[in-house]
């Protein structure tokens, strides 16, 4: 009896030492993770002062994104093969340790063009580093508790994009920027450090070669994104913006022929077989389409018709992120018991709601309303976005993960550009259309009235769309 009692005490620790390491392994990478995404985040708080600094236009310092933007979009499809042909833990501290040069070469630049090369440099690991660490985390876990690891992430990613203006006002009001990058730079040595001893490689190895033109081929996901930036900035009338565009379909078609006929694809698209998946990613894109115009029309929003200023549009935004964050583990834990039917219509359903009350209150010109009806929609994106990625993943095998994480991602990218692109475009065009019959003020409610209205009905399309979910289900593992 007491051998037994000892084999089970014995079994018990393993079992705690076990999950500690599983713990500080999540930990370890959620906090690189984390760190790069308050990068993206919390920049743009910086502009004004880098303008000053580097004596650059609004228009160069835009380049710090826009850059930034389409080098990550260029990675991302390479992170799979990544993936399965590097260790992870060299891979992470790779990762870590581009990040680490690139805010170094940002720390100490003397003019704007090193700024914009460190900011490259930081571009290639967020772009490796944002479908990896989903792909990792959705490997590491059984499925029926992926839900709420990924409800985690959510949670994490979330405090990201809620905290990262914050500490940037913070540190530019008591620091010169560089105390920004220096911020970046510290959190990349505790993760390192961290690294040494919680990261293990946990990924299946298949090596191969790298498909050099399918790589780049791959630049015509970022050269669309690119174009429909500058789209979105008036660049309509660019001959160049417009021979990009073609190009790049160009590329992006034959990019996708390339891999459905190559035996060993730098990016496997078969994933779409599964009609699950498929309809995963789409929801995934509505969903983020809804967080993007958020972020970008509310605080329009606030300046122009509400008139506060600029710091009180992006505290007015904090609400909406925090309660983002805090519905992430709740939405997870609810799709690890109930399935992502019920999840992902409860989270459409809100997305609705908040477009639709902003669309009704719009004239009414009161800024409680108008952060009531972000919170809900952000509340929408918890209950859609990592259930229908989670979802979707659970459909797959595991040697698919990290390419389906890698085209979610893409795909993402890319519907989020193109709701800004047509938000902004929908609020100009019905703007100019009543300015004579309106009046400024009236031409301008109406035009933010109609755009809510439009991305309004894109939640209907996404809820409409969850109404095949429980025949996918059922009909397809």
């Amino acid at each position: 009896m007491a051998c037994l009692g000892g084999i089970l005490l014995n079994t018990q620790s393993t079992t705690a030492k076990s999950s500690g390491k599983r713990n500080l392994f999540i930990f370890t990478l959620l906090l690189g993770t984390f760190s790069m995404s308050i990068s993206q985040s919390s920049l743009s708080t910086a502009y004004p002062t880098l303008m000053r600094t580097f004596n650059v236009t609004a228009d160069t310092v835009q380049w710090l994104t826009t850059g930034f933007m389409l080098v990550m979009s260029i990675l991302i499809p390479v992170s799979p093969w990544l993936l399965h042909n590097i260790p992870f833990k060299r891979l992470f501290q790779g990762i870590i340790a581009i990040f680490f040069i690139g805010t170094l070469f940002c720390i100490l630049a003397p003019n704007f063009p090193m700024l914009l090369i460190g900011r490259i440099l930081e571009a290639i690991a967020v772009g490796i580093i944002f479908p990896s660490y989903q792909t990792v985390l959705l490997t590491i876990t059984p499925k029926k508790q992926r839900g709420g690891t990924m409800g985690l992430a959510g949670l994490v990613m979330g405090s990201a994009l809620a905290v990262g203006p914050i500490i940037s006002g913070v540190l530019l009001q008591f620091f010169s920027w560089q105390g920004l990058f220096i911020l970046f730079l510290i959190m990349m040595v505790i993760t390192f450090v961290l690294s040494l001893g919680a990261i293990k490689d946990v990924m299946t190895l298949e090596k191969s070669s790298i498909d050099g033109l399918s790589v780049v081929l791959a630049a015509g996901f970022p050269g669309v994104l690119w174009v429909l930036t500058e789209f979105v900035h008036g660049g309509f009338h660019s001959w160049l913006a417009w021979v990009i565009l073609v190009a790049s379909i160009i590329g992006m078609v034959w990019f996708v022929g390339r891999q459905l006929r190559a035996s060993k694809p730098l990016l496997q698209l078969k994933v779409f077989a599964s009609k699950i998946y498929t309809m995963s990613v789409f929801l995934t894109g509505i969903s983020y389409i809804a967080l993007i115009v958020t972020t970008i029309i509310m605080p329009l929003y606030f300046q122009q018709v509400l008139h506060i200023s600029p710091l009180m549009s992006g505290l007015s935004l904090v609400p909406a992120a925090v309660v983002l964050s805090l519905l992430n583990p709740i939405s997870g834990r609810l799709l690890d018991k109930v399935g992502g039917t019920f999840v992902i219509r409860i989270g459409m359903c809100l997305i609705i709601v908040g477009m639709g009350l902003m669309a009704l209150f719009a004239n009414a010109q009161l800024l409680g309303i108008a952060i009531l009806a972000a919170i809900i929609t952000e509340s929408g994106n918890a209950f859609v976005m990592m259930p229908a990625v989670t979802w979707g993943a659970n459909a797959l095998t595991k040697d698919l993960l990290a390419d389906a994480t890698a085209v979610t991602t893409t795909v993402r990218q890319i519907l989020g550009s193109l709701g800004v692109m047509v938000a902004t475009e929908i609020l100009t065009v019905v703007t100019q259309l009543h300015q004579a019959t309106a009046g400024a003020a009236g031409a301008q409610l109406l035009g933010f009235r109609v755009t809510f209205i439009v991305f309004m009905l894109v939640g209907v399309l996404g809820l409409l769309l969850t109404l095949t979910m429980g025949h996918l289900s059922k009909t397809q593992a």
